[in-house]
């Protein structure tokens, strides 16, 4: 079995960069949050060693004006073949991609995407396996299996990042949809069996299997994200991190900072893909209504998103939902924004 443990997690982690010795001494980062260290916790951690240099979090640095490498930004483009999709994401700026083709494409066509993403430095994110593969239908169930069986086989040929889909909903009609049984025990156990399934027929080397966050089945948290990853027990499973899905309650959207930096401290080791796009809570009516968005339109967190991306820099952030390219590059004019203002880049 695999363990998580907060601690563990974060000695594994370097915000600076791959060139920084990792005998270091962590502090807090909730401690830092007000700009200074206690002193009973300074004097803790410096005495397990005068030699070790102390490095603080992100959130209370130069996040690397000089030695940073830079954020992986990507968005959906067309691509008609090898050549001119490297062009389009070029164009926007992007050093991350979906995957551009299907499952029953020829191995040379695969390999030929394959090869024009490793010479130009883009980062093939993800390959969709979008289906409900706990679909009370068993007929639907089992489709939705095969389904995430070839696109998994799809991510490892190709070499993406990952391969994501949902966990699908025990909703008879809708295949992503709400139901109070989606977030039962014996549903916890089918989403863990039916990964399982789903890895084992592959056995990927090169690549992950990864359950979206969503607000209304697993994992819904990032609790529940980290007792998935220990059930499933796996070495090809692994994270796919949306943050906006899992900001569910007012508590949520207001300090959803704390729930972005909790989400890397505990699953960044594993997380292999990143959803950017945003959220916000109605102030005209009162219950609360939590609508999507344009990334720089709401109310995310995306100094501590990208301060967070800075600790781990090749994982992609890729934009999604929105109706148009004109959208695609407004959002990604606020996100090269914000990572300006902390002294990061996309490149």
């Amino acid at each position: 079995m695999m363990s998580f443990a907060l601690e563990d997690s974060r000695r594994i982690l370097n915000p600076i960069g791959p060139s920084v010795i990792l005998d270091v001494i962590f502090i807090e980062e909730h401690e830092m949050s007000d700009g200074h260290v206690s002193r009973r916790r300074f004097l803790a951690q410096a005495g397990a060693g005068a030699c070790c240099a102390v490095v603080l979090p992100a959130s209370a640095q130069d996040v690397g004006r000089s030695s940073q490498r830079p954020l992986r930004l990507g968005g959906p483009v067309p691509a008609p073949d090898p050549d001119a999709w490297i062009a389009e994401l070029k164009s926007r700026g992007y050093r991350a991609a979906y995957c551009p083709i299907g499952a029953d494409a020829s191995d040379d066509l695969v390999a030929a995407y394959r090869r024009a993403a490793d010479q130009n430095d883009i980062v093939i994110a993800e390959v969709g396996a979008w289906s409900n593969p706990i679909s009370p239908n068993d007929t639907q169930a089992k489709q939705a299996v095969d389904h995430c069986i070839r696109q998994l086989a799809l991510a490892e040929r190709i070499g993406a990042n990952c391969c994501v889909n949902v966990a699908g909903s025990r909703h008879p009609d809708q295949w992503a949809g709400p139901h109070r049984d989606n977030l039962t025990d014996d549903t916890f156990d089918l989403v863990v069996e039916t990964t399982r399934r789903i890895i084992d027929a592959v056995n990927p080397t090169r690549t992950f299997f990864t359950l979206e966050c969503m607000p209304w089945s697993f994992p819904d948290s990032v609790d529940s994200y980290v007792r998935l990853l220990e059930a499933i027990d796996r070495k090809a499973f692994a994270v796919h991190l949306d943050p906006v899905n899992i900001v569910t309650s007012p508590r949520v959207c207001f300090f959803n900072g704390r729930m972005i930096r909790e989400a890397f401290d505990r699953l960044g080791p594993h997380i292999r893909s990143c959803h950017g796009k945003d959220i916000l809570l109605d102030d005209k009516v009162y219950t609360p209504h939590l609508s999507e968005c344009r990334p720089g339109t709401g109310q995310l967190d995306y100094a501590e998103f990208l301060r967070q991306l800075a600790r781990r820099p090749d994982i992609p952030l890729m934009l999604e939902h929105l109706p148009n390219q004109q959208e695609y590059k407004l959002a990604a004019d606020h996100l090269w924004s914000v990572a300006a203002g902390l002294g990061l880049s996309f490149g």
